[in-house]
């Protein structure tokens, strides 16, 4: 795996920068990204000194692009890669941390890479980043179970069932992210907001996300989406959409 796919860096003591580093893909997330910031963030864990981290991605264009669907549609797998949603490795993952993580979106944020940053605890994003929950698209259910806690049951219906593009101002007034900034103090901002939560109790912020989230999120609810995604995927229209989405992606017909 290259070293240079996932950049870790100490901001501080206490604060730990994870940025997604793959470029030509506007880092979509195929099985190595994926489990390359599943590593990243299990060493922020094993770090007793680590109590806050920040997710973004490199460059200005993409925070993640959403799950590599190249990857996913067989082209160009290597052997040994599994066929599977590798978008799910990683996002199911930061969901579970105990860490507080801060998503810097800093540019498109779509269908993995928003559940992503659904993931995270909280959401700074440039004024020019964009927003997009693809699913119904493609055949399967993305953000219905975590999504709603953000924005509304009535907003996020409307965002997954018409698989709208949306901006950085919508996302603020709807409350999906917590506050803007233009693309040059995004992520100066967002690393200020992790030394202020290092410098409160780790324990303490960690119990309080623990606490927050056993009363919002309904596993029952993050249950039933997985149980649902494992009976649309393969099936014949999912298979018919995902196809043509991927032609439009890969210019191959």
């Amino acid at each position: 795996m290259s070293d240079q796919l996932v950049k870790v860096a100490k901001h501080s003591d206490h604060v730990v920068l994870i940025t997604m580093n793959r470029l030509e893909r506007h880092h979509a997330l195929n099985h190595e990204l994926a489990t390359r910031l599943v590593e990243a963030l299990e060493d922020c864990e094993n770090d007793p000194d680590v109590s806050a981290v920040v997710l973004t991605g490199a460059g200005e264009k993409a925070f993640c692009a959403g799950q590599d669907m190249v990857e996913q549609s067989g082209i160009g797998r290597e052997e040994g890669v599994p066929k599977s949603i590798a978008a799910y490795i990683a996002i199911e993952r930061f969901a579970n941390s105990p860490l507080p993580i801060i998503a810097a979106i800093n540019g498109y944020c779509y269908g993995g890479g928003a559940a992503l940053a659904i993931s995270c605890d909280i959401r700074l994003a440039s004024e020019l980043a964009t927003f997009r929950l693809p699913g119904a698209e493609y055949g399967l259910v993305v953000g219905a179970a975590a999504f709603p806690r953000l924005v509304g049951a009535a907003r996020a219906k409307e965002l997954i069932f018409t698989a709208k593009k949306f901006n950085a101002l919508e996302a603020e007034r709807w409350g999906f992210v917590n506050s803007l900034f233009s693309p040059d103090y995004l992520l100066a901002e967002a690393l200020s907001m992790a030394e202020m939560i290092s410098e409160n109790s780790a324990t303490a912020v960690q119990e309080s996300k623990r606490v927050i989230d056993t009363a919002t999120l309904d596993q029952v609810a993050l249950g039933l989406e997985d149980e649902i995604n494992a009976r649309l995927r393969g099936s014949e229209d999912q298979v018919s959409r995902f196809n043509k989405a991927t032609k439009r992606v890969t210019g191959k017909s």
